[in-house]
Formats: C-alpha cells, sequence, structure tokens
C-alpha cells in the first residue's frame, strides 16, 4: 500500500467513524481522487458535522427532509435514517420530518424518502379486507 492510499484508508475510516456512515462514491473518490474527496468533506464538515448552533440530531433530520425533496437515491437518504435512529431519534420523529415534504414538494417526493423510511424501521400497514388493485407505492 502507497503513503497515498494508507493515507485515503485513514481518512475514509475517519470519514465513517465521525459521520456513521460512508456512501459509495466516497469510497472510489478515496481511491481515485483524493484530494476532491477531502475538498469535499471539508465543506460538509463545515456545515454538517462541525458542533455549532444546531444539534446533530435537527442536522441529521433536516439531511433526511432535504434528500427526501431532492429525490435522493434510496441508500442515502436510508445511510441519514440510521445515523439518526443510532442518534436516539425515534422512527416516529423521522416520519413526522419526512411528512414535512408532502406540502412543499409534493407526494412523489414524499414517497422517495417514506419508502426509504419504510424499509429500515420495518414498518407495515394495514390490508384492506376489500377486494383491490395493488397500488404499489404510489398515492
Amino acid at each position: 500500500m502507497t503513503e497515498n492510499s494508507q493515507d485515503a484508508l485513514e481518512y475514509i475510516n475517519h470519514m465513517a467513524s465521525t459521520r456513521g456512515y460512508v456512501l459509495d462514491y466516497h469510497k472510489v473518490m478515496a481511491k481515485q481522487d483524493f484530494p476532491v474527496l477531502q475538498a469535499a468533506n471539508g465543506l460538509v464538515s463545515a456545515a454538517y458535522l462541525d458542533q455549532r448552533t444546531l444539534d446533530r440530531k435537527t442536522k441529521e433530520l433536516i439531511f433526511i427532509v432535504s434528500l427526501t425533496v431532492m429525490r435522493a437515491s434510496k441508500g442515502h437518504i436510508q445511510s441519514h435514517i440510521r445515523v439518526a435512529l443510532d442518534l436516539g431519534l425515534t422512527p416516529r420523529e423521522i416520519l413526522e420530518a419526512i411528512e414535512i415534504a408532502l406540502p412543499e414538494a409534493g407526494v412523489v417526493a414524499f414517497q422517495t424518502g417514506f419508502d426509504a423510511w419504510r424499509e429500515v424501521v420495518e414498518a407495515d400497514g394495514i390490508e384492506p379486507t376489500v377486494k383491490a388493485h395493488e397500488g404499489g407505492s404510489g398515492a
């Protein structure tokens, strides 16, 4: 392992321990363009990870809602849901945050976050007892 790859490994390990997750693009960037990963992570640290006025729980909820509104990948939203749960937020608190997307971004954006949440917390529903077509996860 070269010195640069050792530095990148230490950096990605540090990212994992401070964030509670790493995304696939973090791993690839650590190997392929380490300086850009460091620059991007510096911005994330300043805005999200560094302790300032907002606590980490609040920041996680904001992240979950913003990712939902932006229709980020399910895996990305789920990584923040898992961190929020690790921080002590309840599934209901996270759901209520995701529901904020409804009036601002609509049901389609909401469903992106809702589906991510439902899978992570293994939420189930109530099945109708009358004949109905299966609607998937739509409205």
